[in-house]
């Protein structure tokens, strides 16, 4: 489908992009070209009725593609089905078909539809209501929905389309109500899956267990379809999310356009200086503006996905801004698109840039689920987006059907970024990870318990749906702090209050804290308890929806942080002090003078002050906080290594090619290596780098050996330190690669530098982590066990203890 004139489309659009660029300063590390597919049709079904065809060919599509079909059936005949296959292959029309064929053969039938986002929910209610088919009501109930409308939508629609948040505080907290929509619910529908992971997504699992139970309690055994992006596992995932068996539907026969993805490293500043005079690289969305710019120059319809509301806003002035120097008119064709944007203003650049008035948009990911735009030109990724899932998914948003399109990715001066800009292979070559999440958490599982108690009473019967013996572990602590009462019955909800409206399914940990402005009263959002002394704390630069506050006072006790409006030219860093103390080994592996742990600990920070940077990186001063110690219990992985091995790290047996580390070394060493550790661990566990935190010291009084810790950084544990327990030998060779090819000569932000140390980056010691490395892998690597248990563990993530 792709010829040699298509692919030189793409190629003259990257042209474009690095003109006047001297070559030997090109910023281009690897170009590569991913070949067009054809698309395979199905027939209809038979028992999709005629009126649901006509209506579905109404929009365009003529027939289905073999893996709609394949789907579809599966979810017709009763199975649980996951489908996971790419952006714009059409999975909508998987559980269109058998929901919508239900509600027409049966018309007391019912469906539920469940979106991580309200705005991904709306998108598929219009989609559904513009079929216009008798009979199906299809309605939404989410925060938005008016409350003199919620009594008609539990009362006469078919269809409800929701989210997590609402099904846990609106539906099931109030079962009763919806007894009519429950006693006939056919379908759960669970759209965008691979979103759930973490703390939210162990909390959404057990969600789904207690819909499950409260709909066979009115006598109902719904059919879950999944939609999810290409992802590991798909059937393994589903089954941990649902708690059931799931058929996986993967092969994807969807037409798609040829495709170049090229990797850009922007240059290093040569006149600029970061912190403890670490080299400092031009930012990865100054780098986007200027790209979206030249594209636009070329008539190109392209997006920049950018990580913050912020950034998004930022790039969009920035290529404005290069474009008004070309053409003032060129300017008007680009705009910012973000969360936090009035629906018709999101609808308005949605309109726009389909009819070709906008030709460049920079967003968060905003644009990545559900929003029907594909058939772009190009798009370019200002940073990792945090998993190979949503590098797909946003990447996919380019290529007309038949047409090539350009794919660019930015690096941020981050570890990570960094090695897959070098790497390309652990970007372009690599399965899609699997979402990481664990239902048995018992920060999840406790108050998870507690609302299906007092949704319905809980039996012993039900137990093994909710973790078995863990379940029962909880349950028992529940009892013992009457939440809870124990009868021959079961376990009953011991008051009148609903639990549901105290439990975070988003996983904060606890009451949120209150950011409000002090002038006008009025609230602009909310932070979590664990965050809140490092991101809200007095003096803090607060970003809004484009917006920067300043922090004028924070009150714990209260939950509140005041702020007021001010637009300095200065950021803000925490500096803490933290301190980790084991309380449960779990798992360990002995390699001679290096032992490798999984376990519980307990994490004791306090925020005792904060820098204020320019942009440039140059610090202005450092201010003192008074802050009280916050005690997180998690999980971590960590590693041991003997005095004797730190001074002898030439020996040929354990370290090849080591140099040995004075004591005096020791600490920047440790310290460097759990930095880039840190930021490659999303390489193998779907997190990001501010999901997991660490410790690093020279003699921990629990281990008496030198000891780098990495700790989830959610109570209880989101599975990710588990995952860099199983993955512990390629995370930390790609963690040795990472600080080994970084062409800076002793550390920057780009390998061994954090932004969120709390230490101030210092002491740090590039070449020393690089020894600390060796001498770990070259242990586990030379006794061989965790080496091959690791890469068996790597590949399932379902083995993972916890």
């Amino acid at each position: 489908m792709s010829g040699r004139g298509e692919s030189l489309r793409a190629r003259r659009l990257l042209s474009r992009a690095t003109a006047g660029i001297p070559e030997r300063r090109n910023p281009v590390t690897h170009v590569a070209d991913l070949p067009a597919r054809e698309p395979k049709f199905a027939d209809w079904p038979e028992w999709v009725p005629a009126a649901v065809v006509d209506a579905i060919r109404a929009t365009g599509v003529e027939r289905p593609w073999t893996h709609q079909a394949e789907a579809a059936e599966l979810a017709w005949s009763g199975s649980d089905v996951v489908i996971a296959t790419g952006t714009a292959s059409g999975k909508s029309l998987v559980y269109q078909l058998p929901v919508l064929s239900k509600l027409h053969a049966d018309p007391k039938a019912t469906a539920l539809y469940l979106a991580p986002t309200k705005a991904l929910g709306a998108d598929q209610l219009r989609a559904v209501s513009a079929l216009d088919l008798d009979g199906v009501r299809p309605a939404s109930y989410d925060g938005d929905t008016p409350l003199n409308e919620r009594d008609w939508v539990r009362d006469h629609a078919r269809w409800v389309f929701t989210n997590p948040d609402m099904l846990h505080r609106g539906v099931l907290s109030a079962h009763a109500r919806w007894a009519k929509f429950f006693r006939k619910l056919t379908y759960v529908v669970v759209d965008e899956c691979h979103s759930y992971r973490g703390v939210f997504g162990s909390h959404v699992a057990l969600l789904l267990r207690r819909l499950r139970r409260v709909a066979r309690h009115y006598g109902a055994d719904p059919v879950f379809v999944l939609a999810s992006a290409t992802t590991a596992e798909p059937a393994g995932f589903a089954a941990r999310l649902t708690g059931r068996e799931c058929s996986p539907v993967v092969e994807d026969a969807s037409p798609r356009g040829a495709r170049t993805v090229a990797l850009w490293e922007p240059p290093l500043l040569e006149e600029l200086a970061g912190e403890n005079g670490a080299p400092v690289r031009r930012s990865a969305g100054a780098e986007a503006a200027r790209i979206l710019a030249e594209l636009v120059i070329e008539g190109a319809r392209s997006l920049a996905f950018v990580r913050s509301r912020r950034g998004a806003e930022l790039t969009a002035l920035g290529a404005k801004r290069i474009l008004s120097e070309v053409d003032p008119e060129l300017g008007e064709a680009v705009a910012a698109y973000r969360a936090g944007f009035l629906p018709e203003e999101r609808r308005a650049l949605e309109k726009a840039l389909l009819s070709g008035q906008l030709l460049g948009v920079a967003t968060t990911n905003a644009l990545e689920l559900g929003v029907d735009i594909a058939g772009l030109d190009a798009v370019v990724l200002a940073g990792y987006p945090g998993t190979l899932a949503s590098f797909w998914q946003q990447s996919g948003r380019a290529g007309r059907a038949g047409d090539d399109a350009l794919v660019v990715f930015v690096a941020r001066d981050d570890p990570l970024d960094t090695y897959l800009v070098h790497h390309p292979g652990a970007l372009l070559d690599r399965p899609v990870e699997t979402a990481v999440l664990d239902p048995a958490n018992p920060y999840v599982l406790a108050p998870q318990l507690a609302c299906a108690a007092a949704e319905l009473p809980l039996t012993a019967e039900e137990l093994d749906a909710f973790g078995g013996a863990a379940a029962r572990e909880v349950l028992d602590e529940l009892v013992a702090d009457k939440v809870l009462r124990r009868r021959p019955s079961g376990w009953y909800w011991t008051t009148r209050d609903r639990p549901q409206h105290q439990v975070d399914i988003r996983g904060s940990g606890g009451d949120q804290i209150a950011v409000v402005e002090a002038d006008t009263s009025r609230l602009l959002g909310t932070v979590d308890p664990g965050s809140a002394c490092s991101t809200v704390h007095q003096g803090a630069l607060y970003l809004h929806q484009g917006s920067s506050y300043v922090v004028d006072d924070l009150d714990l006790e209260q939950g509140l942080a005041l702020v007021h409006a001010e637009d300095p030219e200065w950021n803000t860093s925490a500096r803490e002090i933290v301190d980790i103390a084991v309380l449960n080994t779990v798992r360990e592996e002995r390699y001679g003078g290096v032992t490798v742990c999984l376990g519980e600990v307990a994490v004791t920070s306090q925020v005792v002050g904060y820098l204020r940077r320019l942009p440039s990186g140059e610090v202005l001063d450092h201010v003192a906080l008074d802050l009280p110690e916050q005690v997180l219990r998690t999980r971590a992985v960590w590693y041991t290594i003997s005095d004797e091995l730190l001074e002898k790290a030439d020996d040929g047996d354990r370290a090849p090619g080591g140099a040995g580390l004075e004591p005096a070394r020791i600490p920047g060493a440790l310290h460097a290596a759990e930095h880039a550790a840190i930021g490659l661990l999303p390489l193998f566990a779907t997190c990001d780098r501010w999901d997991i935190g660490g410790v690093s010291t020279a003699m921990h009084s629990d281990t008496g050996e030198a000891t780098v810790f990495v700790h989830d950084g959610h109570p209880g544990g989101a599975g990710f330190a588990d995952r860099g327990f199983a993955a512990l030998v390629p995370w930390l060779a790609a963690t040795r690669e990472a600080i080994v090819s970084c062409e800076c000569p002793a550390g920057c932000p780009s390998c061994v530098q954090s932004p969120k140390c709390g230490n101030g980056n210092d002491p740090l010691d590039k070449a020393g982590a690089v020894t600390v490395l060796d001498i770990v892998l070259g242990a586990v690597n030379h006794d061989g066990r965790h080496g091959h248990g690791v890469d068996h563990a790597a590949e399932d993530p379902a083995t993972k203890t916890g």
